[in-house]
């Protein structure tokens, strides 16, 4: 099915449904695409005759799918639009959940040749988000044709794709690092083109197939900005006394031990340190808890730097935290990851 500039693979949802007999299905749909979400509903309602119920909730990925609500409702099945699985998440739901690929339908050649002067060496890994990889092959050709040695890394258990980058895992790039001269990032968006800046130490070129920009001095400038917020937040840190910790709920973001480490890190250092779990983080949910000088985020690496000036009361992220208690050096500064060995 052609939305926008996407191919839904719908299709594929409406055989799995009439295959295994699901009555009552969930359908989440990421935000950019939530304006098509009754012309999805009317689609796999007119196709299967089955009940579908559309989770209208803001909707950030694999990470973040309601399984105990949708349960308790007793829902059949959940259909995932937009993201792809998070293997260690979804394989502990009780709940069957089948991922709809949304794949930009966009081409993509032009770009990618117009990125070959900005690259740098001979050696270039190739990462993209989850719209993106299926046209990874054709930009491997394109490099290829061109005399250039390319690289698609697998990334950790959290990774389902070679050459997949989430906002809060890298390591489809981290992991083959050492082996590149430098990555060529195929998607929009600021922050993972900026991660993977921060985390590869390895230059990066952003190829954005929606408008066809070349990015490499706006990210270097980016960079830039970032780190003169996060220097600001960890320096407002300096003297805190009462930590606040906070614990995501949603699946894919829950940290407990390491929530639990950080708190007697902090202790150990003679702070106070307070565990705090929230679904949906907001600055508004934390504006009660004034007595706390400081909140480390345990959740979404993206919620401290996304939203760094929503916050009245600094928040940080782990590694910020580290660089806090001088366990790492600034000059070490990287993006706060979701790593699952």
């Amino acid at each position: 099915m052609k939305i926008s500039n996407y191919r839904i693979e719908l299709e594929k949802a409406v055989d799995e449904i009439k295959k295994r007999g699901y009555k009552l299905i969930a359908v989440q749909i990421p935000e950019g695409l939530k304006i098509h979400g009754l012309k999805i509903i009317d689609f796999l309602r007119n196709s299967t005759g089955g009940d579908f119920l559309l989770n209208v909730d803001p909707c950030f990925g694999a990470c973040d799918i309601p399984y105990n609500a949708l349960g308790e409702l007793g829902v059949d099945l959940i259909v995932h639009i937009g993201h792809l699985p998070i293997p260690s998440v979804t394989n502990m739901s009780s709940i069957p959940v089948f991922f709809v690929e949304a794949k930009a339908d966009l081409k993509i050649k032009k770009t990618i040749e117009s990125s070959i002067p900005f690259l740098v060496g001979s050696k270039v890994g190739v990462v993209a988000t989850a719209q993106h990889l299926h046209v990874l092959r054709e930009v491997v050709d394109i490099l290829e044709a061109n005399g250039f040695e390319v690289v698609v890394g697998e990334g950790d258990n959290r990774v389902s794709n070679r050459g997949l980058v989430l906002g809060c895992n890298f390591s489809a790039a981290t992991n083959v690092a050492d082996k590149v001269d430098c990555f060529l990032f195929v998607g929009s968006g600021d922050f993972h083109p900026l991660g993977l800046l921060f985390n590869s130490r390895k230059p990066v070129i952003a190829a954005d197939p929606y408008t066809g920009r070349i990015r490499v001095d706006e990210l270097l400038d980016l960079k830039d900005l970032i780190l003169k917020q996060r220097y600001g937040a960890i320096a407002m840190c300096r003297h805190a006394k009462r930590f606040g910790i906070l614990l995501g709920l949603k699946p894919g973001q829950q940290r407990l031990r390491f929530a639990i480490d950080i708190k007697k890190r902090l202790e150990e250092k003679g702070k106070e340190a307070y565990l705090l779990s929230m679904n949906e983080f907001s600055p508004s949910k934390l504006m009660g808890l004034e007595r706390i000088d400081c909140f480390v985020s345990t959740a979404c690496p993206r919620i401290a730097i996304d939203d760094y000036l929503k916050y009245k009361i600094p928040i940080i992220t782990p590694t910020e935290l580290d660089i806090l208690l001088g366990i790492r050096e600034w000059s070490d500064y990287v993006f706060d990851q979701i790593i699952e060995l």
